[in-house]
């Protein structure tokens, strides 16, 4: 008997180090050569579309090694500053290049449209195809499980109340995110205020209690099973090893995707504003969707969520400041066309807010953001823009009167005489309950977890 249980050990023991070294040995295997080629081993006549896709490895590599690092850290700090931190830490390789861009334009007026197409594509890729994929994949996720037993097929899920701060900080800064295409311009002033909304949000994430205890998956569920020594040192030797790829990669990458346009014949805006997002957060997704494929759609949505309070706070109000150090004013002007990508976001963010105000994010819901989120590729004139910003205002109008008549009428039903008794509403998605672990057809909190 106990030679079975010691080899059972032994067994557990080597999947858990292979889980580990497998995928950083990969991501290293990636990340060389863009090291390399930055200290110049390859030449310096390497084309622009090779540097793009070598420092593109080095960068997604990176990314998912900071994921991975971030997430285990989340054993020794607990509650929502844990998420707040770990969406903080996934969008440090689109800061660097971004920030980049910034501070050129401080010298060069015409890496302001770069700063500004990197700045709006990921926030736009981040809501407009993050949110939904998790979402998705949440509820097709709890819908399998579901198969062999009567219980209803799940049509929305269910944030935690822990997460309302989070959406109404989001809100105030959607709608603050309207300044910027009003005045055409952002001032150090203004990117100040957005920095310090940053820190005090991280301030009171710090104290408030976590409703939910932490769960881990892929390479952080192997790290969180090292001793506390060696967990420590790994996840501090991987923040370390990411941080100097993603410094060595970042600038060269900013570069080459611009010279790659030119070459290829495409719009380096373009380039710009979807492939470097794309690359910095591909990681951020995976990880995200891998904890909805597990049952945490709660946490998953959640990191979401707060990346894109750090993308409109901290990243926002950084472009100012790194634009006077860069030599250039204290107010970054824009043009036409930014002003224009500038309104799109904002309003998408008052849509996804508006979405978010109960707490409740429908399957309708993501389908219409993904929906919208693919017209902007069709609908690529400026007047077009315009239109379909107004569209994203009125559904955030419509959407949200339609949230607060929803919990009122669900409100109505459980306390009149002969309403439903199974706790669901009018839709079939789950009614305002306190308890939303007993929601007849939304995915609570308790119904996202596996344990």
């Amino acid at each position: 008997m106990s030679e079975t249980f010691d080899s059972s050990k032994i067994y557990l023991e080597s999947e858990n180090h292979l889980m580990l070294t497998r995928p950083l040995a990969i991501c290293g295997t990636a990340a060389v050569p863009a090291i390399l080629l930055r200290l110049g081993v390859f030449g310096d006549n390497v084309p622009d579309v090779v540097q793009m896709l070598i420092y593109g490895a080095g960068i997604v590599a990176a990314s998912f090694v900071l994921a991975w690092a971030a997430e285990a850290a989340r054993r020794d700090i607990s509650g929502p500053l844990a998420i707040a931190l770990l969406a903080l830490v996934a969008v440090l390789p689109e800061y660097a290049v971004d920030l980049y861009y910034a501070f050129q334009s401080g010298s060069d007026h015409s890496y302001i449209s770069y700063a500004s197409a990197n700045v709006n594509g990921s926030n736009r890729l981040l809501l407009g195809l993050g949110w939904p994929l998790v979402v998705l994949i949440a509820l097709w996720a709890v819908k399998r499980r579901r198969r062999s037993t009567r219980m209803p097929t799940p049509k929305t899920l269910i944030l935690p109340h822990d997460s309302r701060r989070d959406v109404l900080v989001l809100g105030g800064l959607a709608l603050a995110g309207f300044f910027i295409p009003l005045t055409g311009s952002i001032p150090v002033w203004f990117g100040v205020a957005l920095i310090l909304v940053f820190i005090a949000y991280l301030a009171v994430a710090s104290k408030a209690e976590s409703s939910e205890e932490p769960e881990y998956v892929s390479v952080s569920a192997a790290i969180v099973e090292l001793p506390d020594r060696v967990r420590k040192a790994t996840v501090t030797t991987m923040f370390i090893a990411a941080a100097v790829v993603i410094l060595m990669s970042a600038e060269p990458f900013a570069d080459a995707l611009v010279g790659a346009g030119t070459q290829l014949g495409v719009d380096s805006y373009l380039l710009v504003q979807w492939l470097a997002p794309l690359a910095s957060e591909s990681p951020e997704f995976i990880v995200a969707a891998l904890f909805a494929l597990r049952g945490m759609g709660s946490a998953a949505i959640g990191t979401l969520i707060a990346s894109k309070i750090n993308q409109w706070s901290l990243l926002v109000g950084s472009l100012p400041v790194a634009h006077l150090f860069g030599g250039g004013s204290a107010t970054m002007q824009l043009d036409s066309r930014q002003i224009e990508e500038f309104t799109l976001t904002a309003t998408q963010t008052l849509l996804g807010v508006a979405i978010l105000v109960t707490l409740r994010f429908h399957r309708w819901a993501a389908v219409l953001l993904v929906g919208l989120f693919s017209l902007q590729f069709v609908v690529t004139g400026v007047e077009g823009r315009y239109v379909l910003s107004i569209i994203h205002v009125v559904l955030a109008v419509g959407v949200t009167a339609w949230n607060l008549w929803h919990v009122r009428q669900a409100h109505a039903d459980h306390h009149s005489v002969g309403g439903p008794e199974s706790g669901e509403d009018h839709d079939g998605s789950a009614a305002d309950s306190p308890d939303t672990s007993r929601t007849a057809h939304g995915v609570g909190v308790g119904q996202t977890q596996t344990r």
